[in-house]
């Protein structure tokens, strides 16, 4: 096996198991099953062109593609599963199409058992592309794995009934081109504008499928203690697991609590109305394993984001993609075996008050203050903006954002949004005039958000949105964060801070060249970015 799509892998990739725990079996199956979507996609894309749309194919190529996103699903099971559907929706299409088309991945056939099909997968990876230069191979990557990102985020707006077809197209198309060798540097950095473009697209109706559903986020404090009683605790990403639990769980004296990218689902008004809906327990990635093995309670998990079980195994659920062997799996909405679970266990013997925090800042709420925004920044009462914003990971080196947030001015603001602000999401920072210093503004796909107040407030302003008193500093871990960057890139955002580590699917050549062309630069210590930012020592 060959992987270095996440910011844990090892150094040059990994290649006998990954650090996320996924093992050259699921590596391979993994492989083989992007080596098939790519070939649906050629096929895909080849039909478009001939008027032939086919949204069944469209939906599976993202729900496949996501299905190999960092932390998803190591279950080799199911992936045996997709691999026989990629092959019998091509098939179908080039039938509905009348179409054949040249190329080894629209055309090839998988064997017919696991162990074959791992056989063939271990020839497929990374290192067996016949691409030789490096730096197109590294764009190469890059689109890849940022259409895993935008696969992500247009599953998930797919589930709560918004599509957008330009970007099941560009799916297509970018996974398509990844199958040629005919394209130099230039093109590779156009497709993976397109890609952030089309990553911009899927987080918009993301956002409209979640604020249509449940509403706009309204600022809201949100427990971090316990009430005594069963519980059940939802960890990863999908709004609409999260409703249908607990429409289900009323009137069953279980509480639901959130975990990691969930815990802005407090300030969605169709969410928060539940009397049940207590709280939140834990981070996302520090403590996530001790976390999870002292929850007394049943423990969903909707998406990604997941360390490999441990000791809580038989208390864990999954949902949608998300899978692991011997970890239960629940379909259909139906979510009776984690109730059920949740009632057996003995939940939390007493209360425990342990604070509280503020999540609930989407767009609207911002931008409903506007106006005090506006006339603190005249004033100089708010002297620079901080987006520090982005991915969690058990990696060393994730201190350097607490510590920036921590040493930043009092006349500054943190903005925030993602599973990296779980490295400082309860620190007390006061306000600025009634402006909170710590703004939580939600999920990583409220990227979306972020960006709607940065260009509301440059047109206030009457500047462009790199001439705001606004700083980026993100991290990353997995692929829509990667998504993420490319849009940043295309909406021509520059002087991006990026840590903890810069991706090892990045050449020193394509480095120079977001460096001179969007100022990209890696983070170096908080004290030292921050006076470089703020132009002054920070002492």
């Amino acid at each position: 096996m060959f992987c270095y799509q996440c910011e844990q892998s090892a150094k040059g990739g990994c290649t006998k198991i990954g650090v996320c725990g996924k093992d050259s079996q699921v590596a391979a199956l993994q492989d083989l099953l992007m080596y098939l979507t790519k070939g649906l996609s050629a096929v895909a894309d080849f039909a478009r062109a001939k008027g032939v749309v086919d949204n069944g194919v469209d939906v599976f190529v993202t729900r496949a593609v996501f299905s190999t996103l960092t932390n998803v699903n190591f279950d080799p099971a199911r992936f045996v599963e997709l691999v026989k559907e990629a092959v019998s929706l091509r098939d179908g299409l080039k039938a509905k199409a009348g179409i054949s088309i040249e190329g080894e991945a629209a055309n090839f056939v998988p064997a017919g058992d696991m162990a074959g099909m791992v056989s063939q997968g271990a020839g497929l990876g990374i290192e067996n592309d016949p691409e030789m230069d490096k730096d197109i191979m590294s764009l190469k990557q890059t689109v890849i794995f940022g259409i895993k990102g935008v696969a992500a985020y247009a599953d998930h707006a797919r589930i709560l009934g918004q599509e957008a077809d330009e970007v099941y197209a560009f799916i297509h198309k970018g996974l398509a081109a990844t199958l040629t060798l005919d394209k130099d540097l230039g093109a590779w950095v156009e497709l993976a504008m397109e890609c952030g473009n089309a990553n911009i697209k899927a987080m918009e109706i993301l956002d409209a499928g979640n604020t249509g559903t449940y509403g706009h986020p309204v600022p809201t404090p949100v427990p971090l203690g316990a009430k005594a009683g069963k519980a059940i605790l939802v960890s990863g990403h999908d709004l609409k697991d999260l409703a249908t639990l607990l429409k289900q769980t009323e009137g069953t004296g279980i509480n639901i609590y959130t975990h990691g990218e969930m815990l802005p689902c407090h300030g969605y008004p169709e969410l928060k109305k539940y009397a049940h809906f207590h709280g939140h327990f834990g981070t996302a990635w520090q403590n996530q394993k001790k976390e999870f093995a002292e929850f007394p309670g049943a423990i969903l998990m909707t998406t990604n984001c997941i360390q490999k079980p441990g000791d809580y195994m038989e208390n864990l659920f999954t949902t949608g993609l998300v899978g692991w062997p011997g970890v239960e799996h629940v379909d259909n909405g139906d979510f009776s075996p984690v109730i059920e679970k949740a009632l057996s266990m003995p939940g939390f013997a007493a209360d425990e008050d342990k604070g509280q925090v503020l999540t609930g800042f989407g767009r609207t709420a911002v931008l409903g203050v506007a106006d005090k925004v506006i006339e603190a920044v005249k004033s100089g009462a708010i002297r620079h903006f901080f987006l520090v914003a982005g991915c969690d990971g058990a990696k060393p080196g994730r201190n350097y954002y607490t510590e920036f947030v921590e040493k930043a001015p009092a006349d500054t603001v943190i903005l925030t949004l993602a599973c990296g602000k779980f490295r400082f999401f309860d620190k007390q920072l006061g306000d600025i005039g009634g402006i909170p210093r710590l703004l939580d503004i939600g999920q990583c796909n409220d990227a979306y958000s972020a960006v709607q107040i940065a260009l509301a407030l440059a047109d206030a302003f009457k500047c462009g949105v790199n001439d705001l008193p606004l700083s980026l500093v993100l991290s990353w871990y997995e692929q829509k964060a990667v998504a993420i960057l490319l849009s940043l890139l295309a909406l021509g955002i520059k002087d991006i801070r990026l840590g903890p580590t810069l991706p090892e699917f990045i050449t020193p050549n394509v480095l120079n060249f977001l460096v001179e062309n969007y100022d990209i630069k890696p983070i170096t210590t908080p004290d030292e970015d921050l006076a470089t930012i703020l132009g002054t020592s920070v002492a």
